[in-house]
């Protein structure tokens, strides 16, 4: 953003921005009430669209609204008793459109033929799942999103790249961690550093994305961070570029919006086993429903047990989670829900820092195994311990103001103690296949309170209709890191015996060892402005951030630090009533480090990014399908970067600036009933701008990347019910090193996924709700590398193959 546009906007943007701080305020009761029932509306005239889609949300109705149909039309006021169907009706007065009923039940909006004067009259009334942004999707096409803009927005009309997993996409692919929920987008690079039950190692647009858990921040530490479990989400949203203007604190590449179940008026349970490669065992289960008759109060209740191993020997992936909710709608214009969650992993380190020598580099000796521990598993272990408890609040004030306020507090205790062998620079291995290993020892505790508060305001002026946001919202963590580097004997990479015990060092030897408490808070504001079919998005947002570091192995030396950024955001773009919505945008980004540096003399910048984007959507009207297009142009200063040095030691230092340049394709489309599809292609091209590694691309970012996943399932005939799934995944290659070295580059690779799933209730109506699934990853056992960084490689995860069992009811 120029100087003189920022020197404009700061105080305009502040002057209307307002404090938010009041706890427990309130939000709309999206109801699950009788759509035939009568109330009262006292609704002025307001964007079609968003008076339309607040009568069907608040009546539970199912109602198919093409943004291209309601672009630039405005409401007739809503004043009086109706039904649904009949406020619905009394909103189109004027607009040229009526209301027409599928067989099902189910509402779209259609145009009026010519010479037809009287809209037709609905005695039928249907029930259904309105999609909202917060909410689960039927199918593979999410209609509706709130990544970016924190509102209830057409994802066709959203200015930016959003890809949306829906949890029909996640069943379909059985997906087990937020790695695989992403394999299909475009634009993110999943498990970086190969097969790791220990966290989600992601690159969007070539930086780690963060990730938002229900509106909020989740915790950023070193090894200690969540570790979402996917059967509990309901969503994950994928927004790439930079989103500080209403997230603050973020990457420049983006993040991961993830949505939780919700509580539901309709009652369902669903309990899945299954059982698949090196002896994996797990649980899944779900239930939801009213708790009284009148669905005042709704709960909801999903969680997973697990018990496996893992490709490498002796390392388990154990995981007990809870996560049971609970939504009061306390009268018509207000609801609370409670949300929370429990969580405790036992595994380990599977990623295992393999030497290059016998994995990239050929040894005469043979080749490293996928499946041998070079560490000793009577030394290692990771347990992690995370539990959450917080709530979503709405209440809506009239027909223009509502407020929302999300809160959490978010606790995450690690132990963490895993052997590492010696980089190839400073240990290589002997001929013999010999090499040294020293211990890494970790005590991580990660606390945090995270609170956002925003009023919205939908009304009118003029000919211009607004969705205005006002916002401030605030976080307070504070991290505990000790983590102790010994040494651990020696190690044979291809026949690792372990013959003497290892010792933990003392702490006094700690390389850190310190407190770290952040503060942060951030004031926002949004207008989106839309005009006949423009649509214009203006945000800004001011930061406050400070961090205060004792470090208790340098004699308790203190360092502070205070920074506040301005991060703003446009974006404009047409609505075309063939469905195409072209759309340029900017937007900036602002992070301060999430973590301290090893000396308290020394402390690391926030970086800056900023980004042009220029893209295509596409939604045949009345269809299930969109198509997005979008090239980039993103430029980030003071970017972290974290090597491993001497011993696996990690080194992060700061390189000067970094460009990044792309190209984004997807589709994603229920085809028809029995044929559902995902594709997506990236072209991007990194370079260092300034610093030592000049001109070198960026770290673990391919140049290329594609994806196809097709699921197709009858539904008459012989095969009744019966599916199968098929796709691909090509990666390109990539360098783990700032370098760009050889030893630091892997190679190209492309893995096939498959899975066929049968549903009984299609056999025998006595089956009704059981069904039988079998998933395989990397189906033909392609053997590749993942990532080498110049001191280590790690391979990508090998075949896996799932069966499932589950009962809905």
């Amino acid at each position: 953003m120029s100087r003189s546009l920022d020197t404009l906007l700061r105080p305009s943007l502040l002057a209307v921005a307002i404090a938010l701080g009041a706890p427990l305020a309130s939000t709309p009761l999206i109801a699950a009430e009788q759509a035939s029932s009568v109330r009262a509306y006292n609704l002025p005239a307001a964007p079609l669209s968003s008076t339309l889609n607040q009568i069907a949300s608040q009546a539970g109705l199912a109602l198919t609204l093409n943004p291209a149909l309601a672009s630039g039309k405005t409401s007739a006021p809503v004043q009086g008793q109706f039904d649904a169907p009949g406020a619905l009706r009394e909103a189109l007065r004027g607009t040229g459109l009526q209301l027409e009923q599928s067989s099902a039940g189910t509402f779209s909006l259609v145009e009026i033929p010519d010479g037809v004067v009287a809209l037709p009259q609905t005695s039928i009334i249907g029930q259904g799942n309105y999609e909202s942004a917060w909410g689960p999707v039927e199918g593979y096409v999410a209609t509706r999103t709130a990544a970016g803009t924190k509102t209830d927005t057409a994802l066709v009309e959203a200015p930016r790249s959003i890809s949306v997993a829906t949890r029909k996409q996640m069943q379909d692919r059985n997906v087990q961690n937020l790695d695989d929920a992403v394999k299909y987008m475009p634009g993110i690079v999943s498990a970086s550093y190969g097969s790791d039950t220990r966290y989600d190692w992601m690159r969007v647009r070539g930086f780690e994305p963060t990730q938002f858990l229900d509106g909020l921040p989740l915790p950023r530490g070193v090894y200690a961070n969540p570790k979402a479990e996917t059967w509990n989400l309901d969503r994950i949203a994928l927004l790439r570029g930079p989103a500080s203007s209403v997230y603050g604190q973020t990457p420049p590449g983006g993040l991961l919006d993830i949505v939780s179940r919700r509580p539901s008026a309709e009652s369902s349970s669903a309990i899945q086993v299954q059982y698949g490669s090196d002896n994996y065992r797990q649980i899944n289960f779900a239930s939801t429903g009213k708790i009284d008759d009148e669905g005042q109060f709704l709960y909801g209740v999903s969680g997973v047990v697990r018990d496996a191993g893992t490709q490498v020997d002796h390392i388990d992936n154990k995981r007990y989670n809870i996560a049971p909710s609970l939504t009061w709608n306390i009268d018509t214009d207000t609801k609370l829900t409670l949300l929370s969650q429990f969580t405790r992993d036992d595994t380990g380190a599977t990623s295992q820092f393999l030497p290059i020598v016998g994995t990239k580099i050929k040894s005469p000796l043979g080749e490293v195994s996928h499946h041998k521990n070079l560490g000793d598993p009577d030394y290692e272990f990771y347990d992690r311990t995370y539990y959450a408890l917080g709530y979503a609040f709405e209440h809506r004030f009239n027909d223009t103001w509502q407020f929302k306020q999300n809160l959490r507090y978010t606790k995450s205790e690690l132990s963490f103690q895993q052997l590492t062998v010696g980089s190839y620079a400073y240990s290589p291995v002997d001929a013999a296949g010999n090499i040294s290993r020293s211990s890494t020892n970790v005590d991580e505790n990660i606390g945090q309170f995270a609170v956002d508060n925003n009023f919205q305001a939908d009304f009118a002026t003029g000919d211009i209709t607004h969705t205005l946001l006002l916002g401030l919202d605030h976080q307070r963590t504070d991290t505990s890191y000790l983590s102790i580097y010994g040494t651990a004997g020696t190690v044979n990479i291809f026949n690792p015996v372990n013959t003497q015990p290892v010792v933990r060092p003392a702490r006094s030897t700690a390389y850190y060892d310190y407190n770290q408490k952040t503060v942060q808070t951030g004031l926002y504001v949004q207008d989106q402005m839309a005009l006949d079919k423009w649509r214009l998005t203006l945000g800004g947002r001011e930061d406050w951030v400070h961090q205060g570091t004792t470090y208790f192995n340098k004699n308790d030396a203190t360092n502070t630090d205070r920074s506040k950024n301005f991060s703003g955001n446009a974006a404009l773009s047409y609505v075309f009533d063939s469905g195409f919505v072209p759309y340029i945008s900017y937007a900036e980004s602002f992070q301060p480090a999430s973590n301290a540096s090893v000396s308290p003399t020394e402390s690391y910048k926030p970086t800056e990014g900023k980004q042009w984007e220029l893209g295509i959507k596409y939604q045949p009207p009345g269809s299930n399908t969109l198509l997005s297009a979008a090239v980039y142009d993103l430029t980030q200063k003071n970017v972290l970067v974290t090597s491993f040095g001497a011993g696996g030691q990690s080194v992060t230092n700061q390189t000067g600036e970094v460009k990044v340049k792309g190209l984004e394709l997807e589709a994603v489309s229920d085809v028809t009933e029995n044929l559902k599809v995902i594709a997506a292609y990236t072209l991007a091209k990194s370079e260092v701008q300034k610093g030592q590694y000049k001109g070198n691309r960026l770290q673990l970012m391919p140049n290329q990347q594609a994806s196809l996943w097709t699921d197709y399932t009858w539904h008459t005939g012989v095969l009744d019910g019966f599916g199968i799934g098929a796709g691909a995944r090509y990666t390109g290659n990539t360098y783990g090193d700032q370098g760009n070295t050889w030893l630091g580059k892997a190679n190209a690779y492309t893995v096939f996924d498959a899975a066929v799933h049968y549903d009984l209730g299609r056999l025998d109506n006595s089956l009704k709700g059981a069904s039988l699934k079998l998933n395989a990853t990397n189906l033909f056992d392609k053997d590749y590398i993942s990532t080498c960084d110049a001191s280590y490689c790690y391979y990508g995860d090998q075949r896996s193959v799932v069966a499932s069992a589950t009962y809905q009811w």
